[in-house]
């Protein structure tokens, strides 16, 4: 894994610092029953934390948002859990955890994020009962590629889950990662989620880490990066033309407002996003899995306010490497910076995939 880069800029500020709004990506399971050719686990198996353990974090993450009440106009910071693994639902006592977020209702929000492939009528109807605010599911492309990514037979698994999610009126979101042998296939998922009826279709970039690593000749370029967001930007266009059809083409990550429009996006990691890894380790986010400590080690608002790492990726203040010149270097702050830890070692280096960016590794990434 690549080294952490040095301290490249001042903290973003002397005081207690309070995010607009706090989401914690939960990963509470390595154990998985897929073998996903882009995943980002190193491992899918080993210990996990009891649920008692579960309970003392959220409690921390719950006492985090309380201390940001009554702070300017009096404004509370909402927050979020978001449960995945693995697959969460390997775990046997999932619901146990899920009843744990949903008495929290009046504090925070929850999602789950799942393959789907354990989602049968009783699991969907639990969830309606406990009202997350979303659950995801993953489709890589047509049939034949997303059984080549994610086993044969899962296609099929997965567009039934999505059904009796949807059936349940649950809001149902399909992501998709995006590399090159499959990139084209946005316009054909999007139309997926609009017959399946899904309150959101996105995408964001794959990203070599875990036993993903082996993907990283299947990064976008910066031309395919461009040209899906344009093939992105034609679908949620041909979406909003059929307005009896509910289903949102969101382009809301890094870099997408290049071809989409709208206000830039910037990545939230170590600011709004924080994860928690199965042993209770915190990182910026999970596919920039940078270690700041553990939570069941030091506190987890101790570690969020303290956590150099957190504070320079939060620096408004600062242009990404790179990125020196651009219009939009402050608003974009350097596009997807997962994916330049990824690449470069450094997660304050430009987007690999920006074409507007300056740096040696265009020629690494074929351009």
């Amino acid at each position: 894994m690549p080294p952490v880069p040095p301290t490249v800029s001042e903290p973003c500020c002397d005081g207690p610092y309070r995010p607009r709004s706090l989401l914690l990506q939960w990963h509470v399971t390595e154990r998985c029953n897929l073998r996903c050719a882009h995943c980002y686990q190193e491992q899918y198996a080993g210990e996990e934390l009891p649920l008692a353990a579960l309970r003392g974090i959220l409690d921390q993450f719950t006492e985090l948002l309380a201390s940001w009440q009554g702070g300017p106009r009096g404004r509370r910071v909402p927050g979020q859990v978001t449960v995945t693994g693995g697959e969460p639902f390997l775990r046997s006592d999932c619901f146990d955890l899920l009843e744990l977020l949903a008495a929290r209702r009046r504090q925070l929000q929850f999602a789950v994020l799942t393959n789907g492939s354990l989602l049968d009528d009783a699991v969907a109807r639990r969830l309606r009962r406990l009202r997350p605010a979303f659950v995801q599911v993953s489709v890589e492309g047509t049939r034949q590629t997303h059984d080549g990514i994610r086993g044969p037979g899962n296609f099929d698994r997965t567009v039934a889950a999505i059904r009796r999610l949807v059936g349940h009126r649950i809001a149902t979101l399909i992501s998709f990662s995006a590399h090159r042998g499959n990139y084209r296939e946005f316009a054909a998922v999007a139309d997926l989620g609009r017959e399946l009826g899904v309150t959101r279709v996105w995408a964001d970039r794959v990203i070599p880490f875990g036993s993903g690593a082996a993907m990283k000749d299947h990064v976008l370029t910066p031309d395919q990066t461009r040209e899906l967001f344009q093939i992105m930007h034609d679908a949620r266009s041909a979406a909003r033309r059929r307005w009896f059809r509910r289903t949102q083409i969101a382009m809301h990550r890094a870099l997408q407002f290049l071809v989409g429009g709208g206000t830039p996006y910037r990545c939230t990691a170590g600011d709004s996003l924080i994860t928690i890894g199965v042993q209770g380790d915190l990182y910026p986010c999970r596919r920039m899995p940078i270690r700041v400590g553990n939570v069941l080690e030091t506190p987890l608002a101790k570690l969020y306010q303290q956590s150099e790492l957190f504070r320079r990726l939060r620096d408004g203040r600062r242009v990404s490497d790179g990125c020196e010149g651009c219009a939009y270097a402050r608003l974009c702050g350097g596009g997807l910076r997962c994916l330049s830890y990824a690449i470069t070692g450094n997660p304050l280096a430009a987007d690999p995939g920006c074409w507007h960016a300056t740096r040696p590794d265009q020629v690494a990434l074929g351009r």
